[in-house]
């Protein structure tokens, strides 16, 4: 997700680069400032996630999530 709302910035940033025309600048701008927001929504959606995961060590060795790989 994070990826494709880079590659729509790119995107947008390419055309504002081509167009002149307000009527059509205007809205891509509101378009390209969406997609940082949303990049940036993602992304701290991700790091919430992965600072959970972390905390309670779900894909490491946790013998409460996985008992089987601990008996001796």
């Amino acid at each position: 997700m994070i990826v494709t709302e880079q590659k729509a910035r790119v995107t947008y940033d390419n055309i504002l680069r081509l167009v002149d025309d307000p009527d059509i600048k205007d809205p891509i701008k509101f378009l390209r400032e969406r997609e940082i927001v949303h990049y940036q929504r993602f992304s701290d959606a991700l790091r919430m996630t992965q600072d959970t995961l972390n905390s309670k060590n779900f894909y490491a060795f946790n013998p409460a999530f996985d008992p089987a790989h601990f008996k001796g």
